[in-house]
């Protein structure tokens, strides 16, 4: 039976965003293929994860039976969410850009899943699993663009999920969201349209994709 663990962070909830539609179309197309797995959904806007604190932190780096009473409390909930991350066949995350970043919730829930000697280090308690990342952009920030050096997000990414968690990442990049809403983009929604239907193509056919080779 099939576990996908599927994260939402952007602020705009259901059609508003961007993000969300995109992430819900894979979803669709994930259970479909799985009509007996399990999806674990974290909706990082609506509860959002504590920051992690000194307590979580240091947990992480001592045995149960060195742990205070608050260190042991602090890393029970980091603990559940390292243990998502690692039941997980694949992971599915909505990352839109705020302020050429990830929205500080999902830099919450990556500071807790990261802990070195386990999910991190020489060998990754997730490693090879499949995540698909949709980073949404109100602009465009592709190659040859003028606003190429602010891209932060797919870079940091890249970093963490990839490099550091060792995770098989893939992206879907819808962009120029902000075309529909902002007047002086609007000569832009045609390609704005085209890139959401790419993205939603692209999440459909990953999405069997993925559920393909979970099932082999």
């Amino acid at each position: 039976m099939a576990t996908l663990l599927h994260i939402d962070s952007s602020v705009f909830p259901d059609e508003a965003s961007s993000s969300r539609s995109v992430t819900a179309a894979f979803r669709k197309t994930w259970e479909e293929q799985h009509l007996d797995g399990t999806v674990i959904y974290r909706d990082l806007a609506a509860n959002p994860i504590p920051h992690i604190t000194a307590d979580a932190w240091s947990a992480g780096y001592a045995t149960p039976t060195q742990r205070t009473p608050e260190q042991s409390a602090a890393f029970a909930a980091r603990e559940t969410l390292i243990e998502e991350l690692e039941r997980a066949d694949a992971v599915l995350i909505a990352a839109p850009m705020y302020n050429f970043s990830i929205p500080s919730t999902l830099k919450a829930w990556l500071d807790n899943v990261l802990l070195l000697g386990r999910t991190a280090g020489e060998t990754p308690s997730a490693q090879g699993t499949p995540v698909v990342v949709v980073a949404s952009r109100g602009g465009s920030y592709a190659p040859g663009t003028p606003r190429e050096s602010y891209e932060f997000v797919q870079n940091y990414l890249q970093a963490v999920l990839e490099g550091t968690l060792a995770l098989d990442l893939d992206f879907i990049v819808p962009e120029l969201t902000h075309a529909p809403r902002n007047p002086s983009m609007s000569e832009l929604i045609p390609r704005y349209e085209a890139s959401r239907q790419r993205a939603l193509e692209e999440a459909t056919a990953k999405a069997k994709e993925l559920a393909e080779r979970v099932a082999a």
